[in-house]
């Protein structure tokens, strides 16, 4: 058995290109050609097929990818892993999928604790969109930082910590001024923040247990859009504490408790289990957490 050709494999499923997989490995394109037919002998099937003037891959082949992707990962890990990490000369980029929030609160801690301990680090920071572990099964996204949701058995889900929801109004408005109860939460106009373009949610169900309802005349996509809406108008929003506080100063907001109440939401870390024992991402993990642990004002 040649576990060269495992590695060969990942490099032309990755770049779908010979002449790709060959810069990526140091051969020439004919000795990769040779290898490419090695592995459609081995596998018993032609793995990547012209499609006009680029390969594609074969339905076998994208069954293939992602465990031998998983693979090759493993091996590599097995053979560094006993390597001790030196935070000052290691080169990395790292890609962290996370919401706006998330990244816009804790994304310049993590560089400045970063940047202290391994300058030439990059953080390259991710939109979240409709999350999927193919990023992580593939190498695409090193974490997923935010709540996240079942993505599969085999990634690691670590908690970093637990928060709730608060009401945010700009200075001066009326709900700044006195306590805020149900009936006069109730009373004001509100902003949504959904994705998916709803104004229905948790806070309107707690609202209908008291018999009560809401005005929502404005929904956005992101936190920190109702967070400018906010600041800029008398409409109401709810977003995270964490935001909240980071934000408060910044855009001159009163922060309140929400008067109904709500679930709490568990800000989690996710990997791929190919990362388990590469000292770098590790170390990254454990930085993660020290920024979590920081007050905003910190």
């Amino acid at each position: 058995m040649d576990l060269n050709l495992l590695v060969a494999l990942d490099a032309l499923l990755r770049t779908e290109s010979v002449t790709a997989a060959a810069r990526r490995m140091n051969l020439s394109v004919s000795a990769m050609s040779r290898t490419l037919a090695r592995i459609r002998d081995a596998i018993g099937d032609p793995i990547l097929v012209r499609a006009g003037r680029k390969l594609v891959p074969t339905p076998r082949a994208l069954v293939l990818r992602g465990r031998v992707q998983a693979i090759v990962a493993e091996a590599q890990n097995l053979l560094h892993s006993g390597k001790t990490l030196i935070p000052g000369a290691l080169e990395r980029t790292f890609t962290i999928r996370s919401s706006d929030a998330f990244g816009g609160t804790f994304a310049a801690r993590l560089v400045e604790i970063v940047r202290d301990a391994a300058p030439k680090v990059v953080l390259r920071f991710a939109p979240q969109g409709e999350e999927d572990v193919e990023a992580l099964r593939e190498g695409k996204v090193d974490l997923d930082l935010g709540v996240i949701g079942a993505m599969g058995p085999e990634v690691r889900l670590q908690m970093l910590f637990r928060d709730c929801f608060v009401g945010v109004v700009r200075q001066g408005h009326a709900l700044a001024r006195a306590e805020v109860t149900p009936v006069r939460f109730a009373g004001q106009e509100h902003i949504s923040v959904s994705r998916r373009g709803r104004a229905y949610g948790p806070i309107d169900q707690a609202l209908e247990q008291l018999g009560l309802s809401r005005r929502v005349p404005l929904v956005v996509t992101t936190f920190y859009g109702a967070l400018v809406a906010a600041a800029t108008s008398n409409l109401v929003a709810a977003v995270p504490r964490y935001l909240a506080e980071s934000a408060q100063a910044l855009l001159f907001l009163h922060v309140f408790p929400l008067p109904v109440t709500t679930e709490p939401i568990t800000i989690s870390q996710a990997w791929h289990p190919r990362f388990d024992a590469d000292p770098a991402h590790r170390w990254l993990r454990e930085w993660v957490r020290a920024a979590c642990k920081q007050k905003p004002q910190d």
